[in-house]
């Protein structure tokens, strides 16, 4: 890397604490160690020019779950195991929305829904029947004894789905944008420092110290290692979990666009919403679970042909839309949906396996791998 002797000395010695990965959990946990340690010198390291995985590539849903992932989630899972990760969610947006401000990161409660396909007349009876037992489940998450769960008509004229849709009153939305440029500018006053284009591409133990390969040239020696990497993490990392790709599309602006609030469809593996009156639509990796189970960023014709199919039969029926941009992040998934947090090593930790849900717990994964690191 040819790094001047500033370069070094300013940046990359004397690092108590090594961040790999700036997205919402090594941010988050980057700024809770700055609270815990105010004297210890942080690097935040990112391979990327911006966070490389989900978090400024997902559709801004700040949400914990449409009721058929939770009914799914409930023969995989104790239904205590299901109440924590509920709980998980809930806490990790409440938290995240205390620590930057509902301004700043545009959150909005506008409720969410889901449709099901005319077809899928099992699945929505199914729900239906659940939503007195479900919303029974949630009055141990939100303390009240609000329904959360209600059956509404379409009131948005979709197409090819059940007539009824149900709704979900505690879900919003948020500017992952402006969030993660909130956590980024908060970690700078903090005087955290957060290189980008700066790949760790292995480690190793020396001594007492951790040896860190940057850009597979530059050896750096740090005291502790958080990895924050989710679904790039096996790089790294012998644990039960793979990356999962979600591809994501954007039209251009449309005239008159009704549609408000945060759309599920197919067990929440198609998702929309409304964003400067444009659709945002992603999903589809149930289609090829194979080729979506990558670290690459980019792009299929069957999913994206799909996405454009929905747009055209269900969710925009008789409006002509243009796309205006697509891409893709990288998520990380496992057989469970617990997140896997602990010491890998001695001095280095893990945050991973967020499971989809990276806005809902991000922050608060973030803030226990910095509690376990802090030690």
């Amino acid at each position: 890397m040819n790094l001047s002797y500033w370069e070094h000395t300013t940046w990359l010695s004397d690092i108590d604490f090594a961040v790999i990965g700036s997205g919402i959990v090594g941010l988050s946990c980057a700024l809770t160690l700055k609270d815990k340690h105010p004297e210890a010198k942080i690097v935040v390291f990112e391979k990327g020019m911006l966070p490389s995985g989900a978090s400024t590539k997902n559709a801004g849903f700040a949400c914990f779950g449409s009721i058929s992932e939770i009914v799914d989630d409930l023969t995989t899972h104790s239904e205590d195991e299901v109440i924590q990760l509920l709980k998980d969610r809930v806490n990790g947006l409440q938290l995240l929305r205390k620590n930057l401000g509902d301004a700043a990161i545009d959150f909005q409660k506008y409720g969410g829904y889901e449709l099901f396909d005319t077809n899928d007349v099992e699945t929505y009876n199914t729900c239906l029947e659940h939503i007195p037992y479900i919303n029974n489940l949630l009055k141990e998450v939100f303390f009240n004894k609000k329904e959360v769960f209600s059956v509404k008509k379409d009131p948005f004229s979709f197409k090819n789905v059940q007539k009824n849709l149900i709704f979900n009153s505690e879900e919003g939305q948020l500017n992952a944008g402006n969030m993660m440029q909130s956590l980024i500018q908060k970690a700078s006053e903090k005087g955290i420092f957060v290189l980008n284009s700066a790949e760790i591409t292995s480690f190793s133990t020396k001594n007492d110290q951790i040896s860190l390969i940057l850009n597979n040239s530059e050896e750096i020696s740090v005291k502790k290692v958080c990895i924050a990497t989710n679904g790039f993490a096996k790089q790294f990392l012998n644990e039960k979990m793979a990356p999962a790709r979600a591809q994501v599309l954007i039209t251009q602006p449309i005239s008159n666009l009704k549609l408000k609030g945060t759309f599920h469809l197919d067990k929440g593996y198609y998702y929309f919403r409304n964003i400067d009156n444009r659709i945002l639509l992603g999903g589809g990796r149930n289609l090829d679970f194979k080729t979506e189970e990558t670290t690459q960023l980019g792009l299929t014709e069957l999913i994206q042909n799909k996405l454009e199919q929905l747009l055209t039969t269900t969710i925009l029926p008789d409006i002509p839309f243009k796309i205006e941009r697509r891409w893709s992040g990288i998520m990380g998934v496992g057989p469970k949906k617990k997140p896997i947090i602990k010491e890998v090593q001695p001095n280095i930790y893990c945050g991973v396996r967020l499971g989809g849900m990276g806005v809902a717990i991000g922050s608060i994964i973030g803030n226990q791998l910095a509690k376990l690191a802090a030690k």
